[in-house]
């Protein structure tokens, strides 16, 4: 495949993704996860993005040798993450894949014009490999097993 007919990310992304407001209780999106089985949550403050929360974070600061405050004591300030990976719709699959696979993240914020439109997860990036996969090698029938 030439870079040129490589695919964009906004092709593969979770458009229109959950968000949370970073002064919400952790327990509020702690639930929200859970109830939604999400493990990213993109964060918000005054509309504008503002980082990640994932499941490991909120797994993390209520661990049992943490002593952290009880989870009903803490915002999503406390915990979320700033820095986090975000890229443009246009951006290549291959580019975000990559770059995801070094740095070890589960996830980039799309966005477009500095708002957020998508999601891409380690799921959904394994619908892109699915997916890419099944168009470059289409099965010619039913496998036959010896």
């Amino acid at each position: 495949m030439t870079r040129r007919h490589s695919p964009q990310i906004l092709a593969f992304m979770t458009p229109f993704p959950y968000s949370i407001d970073v002064e919400a209780p952790l327990a509020e999106a702690h639930a929200f996860l859970r109830d939604r089985q999400i493990r990213h949550l993109p964060v918000t403050r005054d509309g504008l993005l503002a980082g990640i929360l994932t499941d490991r974070d909120i797994k993390l600061a209520l661990g049992p040798d943490l002593g952290s405050p009880p989870e009903r004591e803490l915002r999503v300030r406390d915990v979320f993450q700033p820095e986090c990976y975000v890229v443009d719709a246009a951006e290549h699959l291959e580019d975000v894949a990559t770059t995801m696979a070094g740095r070890h993240v589960g996830s980039a914020l799309v966005t477009r014009g500095g708002k957020l439109v998508g999601i891409f997860t380690t799921t959904d990036a394994c619908r892109a490999l699915a997916r890419v996969l099944r168009e470059r090698h289409p099965q010619a029938g039913p496998d036959i097993v010896a």
